[in-house]
């Protein structure tokens, strides 16, 4: 991780720490099809009408335009990268309305590219994966209950430090504000998002300067955005400080669905902080950060929220909730600090060695066999010495050499023991531990 990039925020990983960003993307993979979502994957660029359409990141989005083109035609005109996953799948959702079932329950893996200033756990090109649940016209609140859980086991898969999975509900957040006299609900919500970044002080004298928020209001907001509890006592804090609104009420019920369960079936992982805000407009309720514990300073590691009017065909509407989890943010913290190794560098479990050059075509039979079963093999480029031809082995991590005598037979060798046995290749097996690279936790 200390190496010099050549292109600042397109990180690029060598060959074992890519081993831990597959391993990262299979256990999401995984978990995301145990729990029936189904895999998709959207076209990379966007139009930058559709792009800005939601959201305040008009300066982060790259363009694309093709270099020898004359006249760009009206549909390769103002096209741009994906700076997220959700905007595209909104698209999705509708062009390909007819051909889903709701609720649609839908994972994805990709990579986007958003224009910032790269530092540690902040990239240009990264990978998110999303989970989402978009229902036709009405989505049954318990999907907001269910995507927590959902997030929640598959970060505790990974072998990273454990999470909190903060949660708030925008219209608990924006009924207080109005309780309060303070219309201009989304300044303040913009204000209270940068509470963690710039401090209490600083907040309140934006909700000044922004909304017109008199003392007392100030006082009431910081004072909702300090509340953070492990179950559902939340409820009667907030109750505490004498603001009543329909909205509110509607909000602090189904905040308290959400802590409620998640106290019951993953305690201590998921807790009631009512200073998320989400800086984008399009949340309607639910709204979802996760911190590493012990590494906050990287920030939010997955994001989200519910959705209620993304998505619009006609008079039809497609309300969502759904969270995006940072993979590149993750692997990244995971690589600088060594939360986690891989086995061994490369896929190869067995190299074939050469006891001359006219043995290659023979050495190739061998590997085929062995590859026709699962198990990953490669052949010496040249006949060298046999302890040559180990030493190539060992540097690249293969644990495996195997030996055909000029009789037919065959031996295989563990370059970490030193055993040597007798071996076909239509049956020997190594050690499942052995079959392929294994990433455990450091």
């Amino acid at each position: 991780m200390a190496r010099k990039a050549s292109l600042s925020g397109f990180p690029e990983w060598l060959p074992e720490e890519r081993l831990i960003e597959l391993h990262v993307l299979e256990v999401l993979q995984r978990t995301f099809e145990l729990h029936g979502f189904s895999s998709i994957e959207t076209r990379a660029v966007e139009t930058v009408e559709h792009l800005l359409r939601k959201g305040e990141i008009d300066k982060e989005v790259y363009a694309v335009s093709r270099l020898q083109a004359e006249e760009a035609s009206a549909s390769e005109s103002g096209l741009a990268l994906h700076y997220d996953l959700t905007v595209p799948f909104a698209r999705y959702v509708v062009e390909n309305a007819g051909h889903l079932t709701f609720p649609f329950r839908r994972f994805q893996i990709q990579k986007c590219w958003r224009g910032e200033r790269p530092q540690e756990g902040r990239a240009r090109e990264f990978t998110q994966a999303d989970i989402d649940v978009v229902g036709d016209g009405v989505l049954p609140f318990r999907y907001d209950v269910e995507l927590a859980l959902a997030v929640v086991e598959a970060l505790g898969a990974l072998p990273i430090p454990d999470v909190t999975l903060r949660v708030n509900n925008r219209k608990l957040a924006e009924g207080f504000y109005r309780g309060i006299g303070l219309e201009d609900t989304a300044a303040v919500l913009r204000s209270i998002d940068k509470l963690e970044k710039i401090g209490p002080e600083k907040v309140g004298a934006l909700l000044r300067d922004e909304t017109g928020a008199d003392d007392r209001q100030v006082g009431l907001a910081l004072e909702l955005a300090g509340i953070r509890t492990p179950d559902t006592s939340f409820v009667d804090q907030v109750r505490a400080l004498g603001v009543t609104n329909d909205l509110l009420e509607e909000g602090l019920d189904e905040l308290r669905q959400v802590v409620g369960e998640a106290a019951r079936r993953a305690p201590g992982r998921v807790v009631a902080d009512l200073s998320i805000a989400r800086g984008l407009d399009y949340y309607t309720g639910t709204v979802y950060e996760t911190v590493l514990d012990g590494h906050e300073g990287l920030g939010s590691i997955c994001s989200g929220g519910r959705y209620d009017s993304l998505a619009r065909k006609g008079n039809r509407t497609f309300p969502g909730v759904g969270l995006s989890i940072g993979v590149t943010r993750i692997v990244s913290r995971m690589l600088s600090q060594g939360f986690a190794t891989a086995s061994r560098a490369v896929p190869t479990a067995v190299l074939v060695a050469l006891a001359d050059d006219d043995a290659w075509s023979q050495a190739q039979d061998v590997a085929a066999a062995l590859r026709l079963r699962g198990i990953s093999a490669e052949v010496a480029a040249g006949a060298e010495k046999f302890g040559k031809q180990i030493r190539f082995a060992d540097r690249r991590g293969i644990p495996f050499v195997w030996f055909t005598a000029a009789d037919g037979t065959h031996e295989v060798k563990d370059i970490r023991s030193g055993d040597q046995v007798v071996a076909d290749p239509a049956t020997w097996m190594p050690p499942a531990a052995d079959l392929r690279p294994v990433v455990t936790r450091a």
